[in-house]
């Protein structure tokens, strides 16, 4: 026996089939437009709507690591609640179902030409479209050209007694077969593909149905380290949605596990009459579909017990407007009001935001910069949410002051988003400067803290003259912009001087003007905010 040519097929074929479904999802995501993580953030008002709409993400971009991953990641940035991310984890199980369907088609005799179709379109039409769509044909084709090559090298197995003992043991030992999908899962990192190599196996006679059940059911345990890997170092939500994807996996594997008989005969009569890969196919889908069934119900129990197992208390933002009260806008003036009460909650997000990149530059702690960019998020939100209210506002017909005061808003609306960017700014640069290890001196660091409490302070001034229409503290807050530009252009001089002494690196003087850049033009922000207060004089 020849094991080079059998370790070589198999590896090959595995890169191959890892290759093709990758690039598949790619130009299917590509192909789908950008719209994906949106689509995943405003469809899930409800754990049913967020199964549905996991289904649709994970069909249309081959992966349901991916839509657990966006899932997880839009917790993590408050953007979609943990009971919203439940459901389209759940959704997302089902969705990858797809992969062994397709693998399920025996087509690998005409992978090559599929392989030649795809590379027409993406070597030779220019329209990106059609790439994207050629892309997708490519990886198609090339999956089921990994799928032959593994099988081919592993065909000499089955005369291996060694091989086919452990085989035996695996369909006698239910437990040993999910722990062999389990690990082999975990150290790829794609259930698609051991699905896709058990279903390979399977079709050249090394494995029976019933002894590949277990198997199967272990993959989609192994599946959720990505998940669990995607957590690490994120919020206590996204840890919760991480291990309610553990969860709901492991416990549909012991459900499926005690009743394999009972599963083995449901099988075998959806598809009797079809392939084993098929088969295999049919069995990963009705787990999956049933698990849902199963669990949806309870989503509302997942998520008490994952937070009495992460009991973590953090900081909780609600990504929502919590002033602007749809049943106001008959009363344009009240409504009005309202609309400002949540523009000055936005300010003070802003001014949160500022203080956690200040912060986040000094202490070098990761988890402030994920808090400044999830507040930076939020602000975004209510700067979008806020505007169509003030829309809705002036459709509703104001009075020429009314008018004028909505008008002048919604310029300060656009301010405090802009400083929310400054402050995100902040956060990439430091960033950048922790990457790569750019020291600053002391006298960088100096003017810089002088700087950004004098940012802090005038923001702080603009804030409190919007809210209490104070002109005093406008006032202050025409004088902390002019400050803030003087010290700009001072430390700006003096840290040249620094760079022309040798002092200082060339990397932390573009990171060091840069920073000083955003703050004075969070001065300039303050200051128009001031300039709004003080319109009647």
């Amino acid at each position: 026996m020849d094991w080079q040519e059998i370790i070589f097929k198999f590896v090959g074929g595995l890169g191959i089939f890892l290759f093709g479904i990758k690039y598949m999802s790619d130009g299917l995501q590509k192909t789908a437009g950008d719209k994906m993580r949106g689509l995943l953030a405003k469809y899930t008002s409800n754990p049913l709507l967020g199964v549905l709409v996991g289904i649709i993400v994970t069909i249309l971009i081959q992966t349901s690591t991916g839509t657990t991953v966006m899932a997880i990641g839009l917790i993590n940035a408050g953007l979609m609640t943990l009971r919203q991310g439940i459901g389209v984890i759940l959704g997302a199980n089902i969705g990858t179902t797809m992969t062994a369907f397709i693998v399920g088609i025996k087509i690998e005799e005409y992978a090559l030409p599929i392989i030649g179709v795809g590379a027409v379109l993406l070597f030779f039409i220019n329209k990106k479209r059609v790439q994207y769509i050629g892309q997708v044909i490519f990886g198609f084709g090339t999956l089921f050209l990994g799928l032959s090559t593994m099988g081919g090298g592993l065909k000499p197995l089955r005369s291996l007694p060694e091989f086919t003992d452990f085989i035996v043991d695996l369909s006698h030992t239910p437990i040993l077969g999910v722990f062999v999908g389990t690990v082999f899962t975990m150290i790829v990192q794609s259930s698609s593909a051991t699905i896709g190599i058990l279903q390979t196996i399977a079709d050249e006679g090394m494995i029976q149905l019933k002894g590949a059940l277990p198997v199967l059911f272990g993959d989609n345990i192994g599946t959720t380290i990505t998940a669990v890997l995607a957590s690490i170092g994120a919020s206590v939500a996204a840890k919760r949605a991480a291990l309610v994807h553990v969860i709901f996996n492991v416990l549909g594997t012991i459900l499926f596990v005690l009743a394999l008989d009972i599963v083995y005969e449901v099988v075998m009569w959806m598809g009797e009459d079809v392939n084993i890969r098929m088969q295999i196919a049919y069995a990963h889908g009705f787990f999956n579909v049933t698990n849902t069934l199963i669990f949806l119900p309870f989503v509302s129990v997942l998520a008490w017990i994952v937070t009495k197992l992460i009991p973590m208390k953090e900081q909780e933002l609600e990504f929502r407007p919590k002033y602007l009260d749809i049943r106001l806008l008959a009363n344009p003036s009240i409504a009005l009001g309202q609309a400002q009460h949540e523009i000055i909650r936005m300010g003070n997000l802003a001014r949160e935001t500022l203080n956690d990149a200040s912060s986040f530059f000094f202490k070098r702690d990761s988890k402030t910069a994920n808090l400044a960019l999830q507040k930076e998020q939020l602000v975004n939100e209510l700067d979008r949410k806020i505007t169509d209210y003030m829309v809705k506002i002036h459709q509703n017909g104001l009075t020429e002051g009314e008018s004028e005061v909505a008008s002048g808003l919604m310029h300060t609306i656009n301010d405090i988003e802009r400083i929310g960017d400054h402050a995100e700014n902040i956060v990439e640069l430091t960033e950048f400067s922790i990457n790569n290890k750019v020291e600053f001196s002391v006298e960088a660091e100096r003017d810089l803290k002088l700087m950004l409490e004098a940012a802090d302070h005038t923001l702080t001034r603009a804030l409190y003259a919007l809210e209490h229409n104070d002109k005093e503290a406008a006032s202050d807050t025409l004088k902390g912009e002019a400050e803030l530009d003087r010290m700009e252009l001072e430390f700006r001089k003096a840290h040249i001087a620094r760079l022309n002494q040798n002092l200082c690196t060339g990397n932390s003087g573009a990171i060091f003007l840069d920073i000083l850049s955003n703050l004075e033009r969070v001065g300039d922000h303050s200051k128009n905010i001031a300039q709004y207060v003080l319109r009647d004089e």
